[in-house]
């Protein structure tokens, strides 16, 4: 229930919405309960009496009060209309926004394919609890109170049957609530398996394509698919049984009334008209009280979604910026101080231990070492995009942690390993690292990058579409131009995470000597090529989380049998025209 009350806060910014829409039902209801009242006066004053005048006054008042309860009905829908899609819209956007503030420390916690499901799926069924709950929360407490009250005044021997039914009709829901609760959670996790394996599947279709897997996909798909129709199944089945099972007491109480209502009749302790209206009140407030239930189980499925929510809501990202945090950086001087990593405070292994390096300013710096030996976890440390467990990180003669996080990064740019492009031109593209870069700033990075050779063959050139994810180029393309993208950003620290690989080798030499050619920055090369990084002025050679070497090309091959060894297996071992 806490998780549901922290959801509907977010209600309190539409609060002349939410007043008005419940002012508008409460006031509808109103003029509905008045209706089997005035009813009653046409059958006992005007029919039975045959009084016409009384016949006149009290249709023309039902008119009145049928035109004024569609009327405020009116207000009702608009109002809530605008009150549910501002709440929607504001709920998916505040989600939206912390996930985009969250690190990589952070999205650990939760799967791609949860957090799409929670800001769609999850968010549309806090729309529908609202879109069908409003108004018969406020609606069916009143029909009841008010209904059973009137009824009361016409005839207290037949309305103690009204008291009787609620607690028959608050057992059968709360066994209902009892049974499907559970059922929810399960649910939205279903729903969040099946998202992911059609992320996996679309995302990797190409993969998918050339090993001739559909069928496998198309099984793996039926499995998760089958799962949520189950579950679905299982849980509605229940929770159906709401509706037949509440009419099932109604039809009940208006045999009861019926039967005694006649009883009474007979007797002449109950005219007509009052046995009509209360036959009226027992739709009104059986149906009411149907409709309430329906709210119930709605908010019994808003349970599971609102602790979802809520979960992305409260997660505070696990790195965030000082209070007096510096605002500039003037040079790309690293330094790693006596740094130590580890994922998880609770692991036993640092993946980096004892990290000392220094980087000068405009420095060339290449980083080796096999798979898992933390290359692009020691790079990732310098945009805090984790922070160190023991030790500092030095930019600029001060600890990143002491830097803006924007400021930080706006200085370092860094090309990962998968190459990401969005949807739209190149120009587009490339704006994400200057959005006010010139057309001759642009020329300039895609030469530097090689990127021009291709964009020039393309039919408009800086205009031209990428498609989604950038399906319209090559592998090659794609590296380079993400590093044009990067290096519009004039860093002053830029890192290249194995983001050449693409490239044949005399393209990566011309890039490599671009960027090298650029005056104070300093430049990392994570590579699993040697060719990448020997022209380097620094080679670190990573083993299992540690700096085993360092030094040029030349020194590393007299030194290191690391180096040495990958230099033979990668270029043939002819060690004397490198020397």
């Amino acid at each position: 229930m806490k998780d549901l009350r922290f959801i509907l806060k977010y209600l309190g910014k539409f609060k002349k919405d939410l007043f008005l829409a419940i002012f508008f039902v409460v006031v509808e209801t109103i003029f509905e309960l008045f209706i089997p009242f005035l009813m009653k006066d046409i059958i006992d004053e005007g029919i039975h009496e045959g009084d016409m005048k009384q016949i006149l006054i009290s249709g023309g008042l039902i008119i009145g009060c049928a035109l004024f309860s569609l009327i405020t009905g009116h207000f009702y829908a608009k109002y809530n209309a605008r009150l549910v899609t501002n709440y929607s819209y504001t709920l998916r956007q505040e989600a939206f926004q912390k996930i985009q503030e969250y690190f990589f420390s952070n999205l650990d916690h939760f799967q791609t394919a949860s957090l799409v499901t929670r800001v769609t799926n999850d968010v549309t069924v806090m729309q529908n609890t609202l879109v069908g709950g409003i108004r018969p929360l406020f609606r069916s407490p009143l029909l009841l109170i008010m209904g059973i009250a009137l009824s009361f005044v016409m005839a207290p021997k037949l309305a103690w049957i009204f008291i009787a039914t609620i607690p028959v009709l608050g057992s059968i829901l709360f066994l209902i609530i009892w049974k499907t609760a559970p059922k929810y959670t399960i649910l939205q996790k279903n729903i969040d398996d099946l998202n992911r394996v059609v992320r996996e599947d679309v995302s990797g279709i190409r993969t998918v394509k050339s090993y001739v897997r559909e069928e496998y996909e198309i099984e793996k798909f039926a499995q998760a698919n089958t799962t949520v129709m189950e579950t679905t199944r299982n849980t509605f089945k229940i929770a159906q049984l709401n509706q037949p099972s509440f009419q099932l007491v109604m039809y009940g109480v208006t045999v009861l009334v019926l039967g005694l209502g006649a009883i009474l009749v007979h007797n002449e302790e109950l005219r007509v008209g009052s046995l009509s209206a209360i036959l009226s009140y027992v739709s009104q407030i059986v149906n009411s009280l149907m409709l309430l239930s329906n709210v119930f189980l709605l908010l019994n499925r808003s349970f599971a979604s609102s602790k979802r929510l809520k979960e992305i809501l409260v997660e505070e990202p696990s790195i965030q910026s000082n209070g007096n945090a510096l605002k500039t950086i003037s040079s790309g001087e690293i330094e790693f101080k006596d740094v130590y990593f580890k994922y998880h405070e609770q692991s036993e292994e640092y993946i980096l231990t004892n990290i000392n390096l220094k980087i000068k300013k405009g420095e060339s710096v290449g980083i080796l070492g096999g798979t898992g030996s933390a290359k692009s976890t020691l790079v990732s440390l310098i945009l805090r995009l984790y922070d160190t467990t023991e030790g500092q990180v030095i930019l600029d003669g001060n600890d990143v942690k002491d830097y803006d996080l924007k400021v930080l990064r706006d200085n370092i740019s860094i090309v990962l390993q998968n190459n990401v492009l969005f949807s739209g031109t190149i120009k587009e593209n490339l704006l994400w690292g200057n959005p006010n870069a010139s057309e001759r700033e642009l020329e300039e990075v895609c030469r530097l990058a090689c990127a021009d050779e291709f964009i020039s063959r393309l039919p408009g050139e800086l205009e031209y579409d990428l498609g989604q994810g950038g399906v319209n180029v090559s592998g090659g393309q794609k590296q380079r131009l993400c590093i044009a993208r990067a290096l519009l950003k004039n860093p002053k620290v830029i890192i290249f995470d194995d983001s050449t690989s693409a490239c044949d080798m005399e393209t990566e030499r011309k890039i490599m000597s671009s960027i090298r050619s650029l005056k104070d920055v300093t430049n990392i090369v994570i590579a699993q090529r040697i060719s990448s990084v020997m022209s380097a002025d620094k080679i670190i050679i990573l083993d299992n989380g540690q700096i085993v070497d360092v030094g040029t090309h030349t020194e590393l091959l007299n030194k290191s049998a690391i180096y040495k060894e990958l230099y033979e297996q990668q270029l043939g071992g002819v060690l004397e025209c490198h020397q």
